[in-house]
């Protein structure tokens, strides 16, 4: 059993920062990737960013250089920390865990947190 929990969400003006937490536990692949998404109202579900467990990190054109992520593998937990908030990224913030086992078949594993509420006033 996996589960994933999104915390530091918030309400936040524009400009400000915020933190996001992704704690992760159960029976987890040390080899995985974890991702932040987001879904605004009347909105898909985007990409925000992804690290590797070995640092490997990639953004969203719209976040970079706004927004960090991180990690701690020992604790199975990713970090969001973004500052210069615009309006624009108020959403549902999701956490997603994911690897892929290739013995003895392949079989991809993909976990999601419930989320957490981001917003950005002007």
């Amino acid at each position: 059993q996996v589960q994933v929990v999104e915390s530091g969400g918030g309400l936040v003006q524009s400009g400000g920062s915020l933190r996001l937490s992704c704690a992760a536990s159960g029976n987890i692949f040390s080899n995985n990737v974890m991702a932040w998404y987001r879904q605004a109202p009347g909105k898909q579900r985007e990409l925000v960013a992804t690290i590797t467990s070995s640092g490997s990190t990639n953004y969203a054109d719209s976040v970079k250089g706004r927004f960090t992520i991180s990690r701690d593998n020992s604790k199975i937990t990713a970090y969001l920390q973004m500052n210069s908030l615009k309006p624009e990224d108020t959403a549902v913030y999701y956490c997603n865990v994911r690897w892929v086992r290739y013995m003895p078949r392949k079989y991809e594993y993909d976990y999601w947190g419930q989320g957490t509420q981001v917003t950005v006033s002007s």
